[in-house]
């Protein structure tokens, strides 16, 4: 692996790292860098957010987020799944909308409530 250059995401730092191939890294301020930067190049996640159509409710979409990261490579899976969903209201937040979307073992869970029109 030649040297990867990097923007750690992990607070508003944004440290610019290098990672050599043996995985050292330079340029973090903190340890949370390294983390960060040895779990990107090894096993990338990201946390989804989106919206789902929802019926009889005081808007027409309702936000969702996954309830915890999931691999980066399962995101067009995962949304596609989601855009599948329609719902009717009342929703509360919290609720799970998708449970173990795309077998990931997370959910897709409500991050707004919406109460019927």
């Amino acid at each position: 692996m030649a040297k990867k250059t990097l923007i750690c995401i992990v607070c508003p730092r944004g440290c610019h790292l290098e990672v050599d191939e043996n995985f050292n890294v330079t340029g973090n301020f903190c340890k949370r860098g390294i983390a960060y930067a040895k779990e990107e190049l090894t096993t990338p996640t990201r946390t989804l957010t989106s919206t789902v159509i929802i019926r009889g409710g005081v808007i027409p979409r309702l936000s969702v987020k996954t309830s915890a990261p999931i691999p980066k490579e399962k995101i067009f899976e995962v949304m596609e799944e989601i855009r599948l969903v329609k719902l009717e209201a009342p929703i509360n937040v919290g609720d799970i909308i998708i449970k173990n979307v795309a077998n990931t073992n997370v959910d897709i869970v409500a991050t707004q409530t919406i109460n019927k029109q």
